[in-house]
């Protein structure tokens, strides 16, 4: 399924963050902007209609939650549907998700204005996702269209060279769609989700060759539709959030056996709910007592209560998030407020989050970008 046809899909079917606030965390430790002089970039897509920017280079004035238009990055990085920045801050990262997909490296020398350094072929279709390997040696990318998951060498200065491997994976009622790709805590293990495989693959790296070894497929129920997977801080739970069922699925993490077990299966939607019910994204409180989860269709954004250490989650709540088709969400730096990337309506909304009751509150304001994807703080 192309990129574009994958957009479409969702439609059609309609008539189908935890990273972010970990990687906040290690950005206060590795030195970079701190949260009052940061950027948000919200990418979109530019080939859907409406057509999006590619990439929107925000601030945000002092504590006010609003975002500020610097600047658009446009026509250099088309269909930015995915952000990833290097340990330093110093390299923005982003997929091309087009027929004939590509991955863009971009420089954040001066955050406000990225600077194109390269693009690199991800040797497949909708480059959906991708990540930096915490060895700063490779970005990992997800490409649905053709089921496959690429490495890229990162070069001097933050450059993409070709990919060093490509590992395809097979679907058992439907083709493969490979969406995500992460490393675990630990940083042994490269992580898989697709949603056409109904499976999450578990892979080895080999930083020397930049190949991948596959160590472990686990196969989730029929007609799941894993779409990304994410970690309690303690390593050894993860949520797995379904597309295809509004579902989020609990998993034990043994880092050392590099096993994935799943354990809890929890509804996204209050019962009763009907029409569209596909799960879009997810985020866990910097506390980890929360995590939260975008459903499109009803278009609210679900809190879940964690308990047990991390292996067990209560739906607690749902509420709009001010727009149609939420794709994304993320929590600002400070974890107090949510941004939520609603690709049909072509708005970014903001919701305040009580740090106590971890309830997200009523929408506090927007901004206009049409088919927009995600927002990523570079912080």
């Amino acid at each position: 399924m192309t990129g574009l046809n994958r957009r479409t899909f969702l439609g059609a079917v309609g008539a189908a963050g935890l990273g972010t606030v970990l990687a906040s965390q290690a950005a206060s430790a590795s030195g970079r902007k701190p949260y009052a002089t940061c950027r948000a970039y919200v990418g979109s897509y530019t080939s859907s209609p409406p057509a999006g920017h590619g990439i929107d280079v925000t601030h945000r004035s002092g504590s006010a939650p609003a975002l500020v238009l610097d600047r658009t990055v446009s026509p250099t990085v088309p269909d930015a549907s995915w952000f990833a920045l290097s340990a330093d801050g110093a390299t923005l990262y982003s997929t091309n998700e087009a027929d004939t997909g590509t991955i863009s490296a971009l420089s954040l020398a001066d955050p406000a204005k990225p600077k194109l350094l390269n693009t690199s072929p991800s040797l497949g279709s909708a480059p959906t996702h991708l990540s930096v390997h915490p060895s700063q040696r490779y970005v990992l990318t997800a490409n649905y269209g053709s089921g496959t998951v690429a490495v890229l060498p990162i070069l001097a200065g933050g450059k993409l060279g070709a990919a060093t491997d490509l590992v395809t994976h097979k679907g058992a009622e439907r083709p493969a769609n490979a969406h995500q790709v992460v490393t675990d805590p630990s940083g042994k293990w490269v992580i898989s989700v697709d949603l056409g495989a109904d499976s999450v693959y578990v892979y080895q790296l080999d930083l020397n060759t930049g190949k991948l070894a596959l160590h472990d497929q686990v196969i989730l129920p029929s007609g799941a539709g894993p779409r990304h997977i994410g970690f309690h801080p303690n390593g050894r739970y993860a949520y797995i959030v379904q597309e295809l069922r509004p579902e989020l699925t609990v998993a034990s993490w043994d880092s050392a056996a590099g096993k994935l077990t799943p354990i809890q299966v929890v509804q996204a939607v209050p019962a009763g709910t009907t029409g569209d019910q596909f799960p879009g994204e997810f985020a866990i409180s910097s506390d980890a007592r929360f995590v939260y989860a975008t459903v499109r269709g009803p278009n609210t954004i679900s809190t879940f209560a964690v308990s047990q250490g991390g292996a067990y989650l209560t739906r607690t709540s749902s509420v709009t998030t001010g727009g149609n088709w939420p794709r994304h969400v993320t929590l600002d730096p400070s974890g107090n407020w949510f941004y939520v990337s609603n690709q049909r309506s072509g708005t970014v909304t903001w919701l305040p989050r009580d740090p106590a009751t971890g309830q997200p509150g009523a929408v506090a304001g927007s901004y206009a970008v049409a088919s927009v994807a995600m927002v990523l703080f570079g912080c």
